[in-house]
């Protein structure tokens, strides 16, 4: 079987470790993969260090994340070449700017080429940009766009109950008999191990003092992850307790921005920014509490990563949290912007050693169900089922 995978960038993210996992190990099962990935964006992180040596790939530095007119024509160009010269059975997009050029190329190829068996397309939504990026009169063209582009696609995936509900029911986006629910999938043995001793190396090796409460975020310093927030609930958990430190691993265009804000709050000495990091495991293992304050979530990674080491998580209740943190006992959720009801939900754990212990140990268990196996099965099937749905 071969499969042309496009993605708009290899960025830190759920996405892209989505790509370049189902490439590898796609290929034990005789799914032969080209992964097409685009240029990253300034600031942000890259990921193409996990990629595979049995991965094929090709770059085309005219797909891009940004609007840009004098840019897409050629990557859409590149990509009708690339069609034409493997000749795969199904494209599979993943995100905005790849789906929209990858779908369009597919649909153009298939018309011309006349083969009795079109190449099926499959689109991945790992969430969506049609609220919390762009004002009203763009996000309504985008939602257009998307319902036109659906049209071209054989099966859409949405990673989570949520984002199908919210892409079908409120967007309007498909059809019920097109859409996939795909959950996430991981390799979570290194958190799943983490134990006490690592625990106290992690802390050790972030030189973290004795006794310390340590509330974590790990994310892009983008507007949609709201930062802000994070730093405002910072600072109402600080009033009341002088023992918290806050990590902030991730970068982004916004970092000198938040610093600033961190300093204005006055909780600058207590907040440190970590940059992009691979050493997740130990951030993961030296953290009591994990926070996050998403304005918008498909499935939350962090977040999932977090409940996979034993860490209680706590979030803003938007987009797929909910399937995550789906009951109060690995978990808890207050609305975007309640600054106080979240601090309340990190107080009440920091105070309360046993009870995070119980919930870390009921979220690793629960996490289950976004290992990497599942995925790969999950995916393998849906191919099967397009490949034998051709005439």
């Amino acid at each position: 079987m071969r499969v042309i995978r496009i993605i708009t960038r290899l960025n830190i993210g759920g996405p892209s470790i989505q790509a370049m996992t189902l490439s590898d190990r796609l290929h034990a099962r005789g799914v032969e993969t080209l992964l097409v990935h685009g240029k990253l964006g300034d600031g942000e992180g890259d990921m193409r260090y996990l990629l595979s040596k049995d991965v094929q790939t090709r770059y085309l530095s005219a797909l891009r994340r940004p609007l840009a007119p004098l840019h897409a024509p050629i990557a859409f160009a590149q990509i009708l070449d690339i069609l034409r010269a493997v000749r795969p059975q199904i494209v599979h997009t993943h995100m905005a700017k790849a789906g929209t050029l990858g779908r369009l190329a597919t649909a153009l190829y298939n018309r011309t080429t006349g083969r009795l068996a079109p190449v099926r397309v499959v689109h991945t939504y790992h969430g969506h940009v049609l609220e919390g990026y762009f004002g009203a009169p763009t996000a309504t063209l985008f939602t257009r766009m998307e319902r036109q582009l659906a049209a071209a696609t054989d099966a859409i995936v949405a990673i989570s109950p949520q984002i199908r509900r919210e892409l079908l029911g409120y967007f309007q986006i498909g059809r019920p008999a097109q859409y996939h629910v795909v959950p996430l999938g991981f390799d979570l043995a290194e958190l799943e191990a983490i134990d006490d001793d690592q625990r106290r190396a992690a802390r050790l090796a972030l030189d973290i003092a004795p006794g310390a409460h340590v509330v974590t975020t790990v994310g892009r310093l983008t507007a949609i992850k709201q930062h802000r927030l994070f730093l405002d609930v910072a600072q109402q958990v600080a009033e009341g307790d002088a023992a918290t430190l806050f990590l902030i691993a991730g970068g982004g265009e916004l970092r000198a921005e938040l610093e600033n804000y961190a300093r204005h709050l006055g909780i600058a000495e207590r907040t440190r920014f970590l940059g992009w990091r691979r050493d997740l495991a130990t951030i993961y293992a030296a953290t009591d509490v994990f926070l996050l304050t998403s304005r918008n979530e498909g499935t939350p990674v962090a977040l999932i990563e977090s409940l996979a080491a034993g860490v209680p998580g706590i979030a803003t209740d938007v987009g797929g949290v909910r399937d995550v943190i789906d009951n109060d006992d690995v978990g808890l959720v207050a609305p975007f912007g309640d600054a106080p009801g979240l601090a309340r939900h990190i107080k009440t754990l920091l105070a309360d050693p046993a009870r995070r212990r119980a919930m870390g140990a009921r979220g690793r268990a629960a996490m289950a169900r976004y290992h990497v196996d599942r995925l790969v099965d999950d995916v393998d099937a849906l191919y099967r089922e397009l490949i034998g749905s051709q005439p």
